[in-house]
């Protein structure tokens, strides 16, 4: 929009600029006024004429400053600006209102909001003294009675304008902000990976300790007792008894099965069928003979009573049920000391003597069972052993799996001993003879079927746990007889002390001597030594401390002087 005062007359001259008022708008030099055209100035001399309006207001004139119109002629073609008609009615007098870009005026009235009002255009690019529009500050409008010099907080405008260095300011707080949070990181890692390696040091040294202290090679230690499977103090043990019966041959082979829970050793005790024994009634039989007669449960209880431990069951093994068991396992393998003929003429041996021996489930029972002319019954014994050991290498080591080998035998088995816990036991035993801590031993016994001297040191106690101490509250004192009379008079002698509540656990024959002797071993036994004699009628004076057989509480030795009750 042109800002000439003559919108109609491209010559007519300049007017100069003299400032700009409070909105940002240039103030002109204005040409003299009229006489008749003078108003109140709002803006410190920006003149501006208003039409007379007869009929209220001029509805194009809102908010448009309006010029006096020089000529009366309206020209189309005037320089951005259009021309509305204005009509005094007074004066008759019509006039032009060139509509010229938007000044601040004051509004006298207010106008509909309703109508359309024309837009001025904007004044064109490298006009002298006229600012951009995007610079213009759009008019605000002020009511009639506000004071002109008061200005409201809608007028300002405040751009917060970017600042290069703010923004640099807060990349370098961005980036001293991550390092730190590196750095802290970096630390916080640097912290764990210690501790880390501390804890790691420390159960190593924890590990490395306890292996040595287990391996006996920390200063202190007793390391050839543990090396040896021994230990001092109570130890816990398994017993149980196997009888193998040969069901062709005849005859059974007896062993215990001794699980050393405490010092992780298996032990195999071969017992000699001519081991002295007492049957239910107290008399004196042997091992092969109470088997036969008293059955397992009544073996079981001699055997118990007569080395002072406790069985805690009885597994018959028939020689068929041996070879099954050996076929479960795919045979073992044995050191023979002999070859062992077939029972067919001509027929290979059935097991060739030699180291490591493979033995199918027939030969095993054929080596197990074998006893050649005039050999000694523990020959055959100490095969029957190997046997054994041989069978307990193969077997599995996990209780559930020897179930299952147990099982698949399908046999009848002493209610002693079923066969989850058999399988169990045969488990534990396995587990020794797998890493080489089992071995076998035999229960020395004398021609008449005692224990010979030392037996109770080197297996009943060392292997069994066997008791020569005072027994426990409750207990019968265990006594043995040897008869040095001369008379035959063992059986007279248990009679005697079964009658008086005694358990008579064996007698034997003894070199022929003059005076009775009634022998204790603790010193908690005397009483009951002292109650013996009474009982056979032997003076107080054949009482005396020493050394009973086996695991006997009492020894009698019966001399010349003892009268067999009932002779004359």
């Amino acid at each position: 929009m042109n800002d000439q005062q003559n919108p109609y007359d491209p010559y007519y001259p300049q007017p100069q600029i003299i400032g700009y008022d409070a909105y940002g708008q240039p103030v002109y030099q204005q040409p003299p006024q009229q006489p008749g055209q003078q108003h109140d100035d709002p803006y410190g001399g920006q003149q501006q004429s208003q039409p007379q309006q007869a009929y209220g207001y001029d509805p194009y004139a809102q908010q448009q400053p309006v010029q006096p119109v020089q000529q009366t002629q309206y020209d189309p073609y005037g320089q951005q600006g259009y021309a509305y008609p204005s009509y005094d009615t007074g004066a008759g007098q019509q006039q032009w209102a060139a509509q010229a870009e938007p000044a601040p005026v004051q509004a006298t009235q207010a106008m509909p909001t309703t109508q359309a009002m024309p837009t001025a255009q904007a004044a064109p690019a490298g006009v002298p003294g006229q600012r951009p529009a995007s610079e213009r500050t759009a008019p605000v409008r002020q009511d009639e009675n506000e004071d002109d010099r008061e200005y409201r907080t809608e007028q300002f405008s405040f751009i917060e304008e970017p600042d290069e260095d703010s923004e640099d300011v807060i990349d370098w707080l961005k980036f001293t902000e991550s390092r730190s949070e590196r750095r802290e990181e970096a630390r916080r890692r640097g912290r764990n990976r210690v501790v880390a390696l501390v804890v790691v040091l420390v159960l190593a040294a924890a590990g490395g300790v306890g292996y040595l202290w287990s391996a006996g090679m920390l200063p202190g230690t007793s390391a050839p007792e543990q090396k040896q499977g021994t230990a001092t103090g109570p130890q816990k043990r398994d017993t149980i008894v196997v009888h193998l019966h040969d069901t062709r041959g005849g005859g059974t082979s007896t062993a215990l099965l001794v699980d050393n829970t405490t010092t992780k050793q298996g032990t195999t005790i071969l017992l000699p069928n001519s081991l002295a024994v007492a049957d239910g009634e107290g008399s004196a039989t042997t091992l092969g003979k109470s088997v036969e007669d008293d059955g397992s449960g009544g073996t079981r209880e001699a055997i118990g009573n007569l080395l002072g431990t406790k069985i805690t069951g009885t597994w018959r093994l028939d020689t068929p049920f041996l070879e099954n068991l050996v076929e479960l396992v795919s045979s073992i393998e044995v050191d023979t000391d002999t070859a062992v003929p077939d029972r067919k003429k001509g027929a290979p041996p059935l097991v060739e003597k030699g180291e490591k021996q493979t033995l199918n489930g027939r030969a095993a029972v054929a080596y197990a069972t074998y006893r050649a002319p005039g050999e000694a019954e523990t020959k055959q014994l100490q095969r029957f052993g190997q046997v054994m050991n041989g069978v307990l290498r193969k077997i599995s080591d996990d209780p559930k799996a020897a179930t299952v080998t147990v099982e698949s035998l399908v046999q009848i088995l002493d209610p002693s001993l079923p066969e989850k816990d058999l399988g169990a036991s045969l488990a534990k035993l396995a587990e020794h003879a797998k890493i080489g801590a089992y071995k076998t031993a035999l229960l020395p016994v004398e021609q008449d079927g005692t224990l010979t001297e030392g037996a109770s040191d080197s297996v009943v106690k060392d292997i069994l746990g066997g008791k020569v101490s005072a027994p426990e509250a409750g207990d019968v004192p265990r006594v043995s007889v040897r008869d040095g009379s001369g008379k035959d008079a063992t059986e007279a002698a248990r009679v005697v002390l079964t009658n008086g509540g005694y358990a008579f656990i064996g007698g034997a024959e003894a070199d022929t001597q003059e005076k009775s002797q009634v022998i204790y071993g603790d010193d908690a036994q005397k009483a009951t030594a002292a109650e013996v004699a009474k009982t056979l009628g032997l003076p107080a004076g054949s009482v005396q401390k020493g050394k009973p057989s086996g695991t006997a509480s009492v020894t009698v030795v019966l001399g010349r002087d003892y009268k067999v009750p009932g002779a004359r």
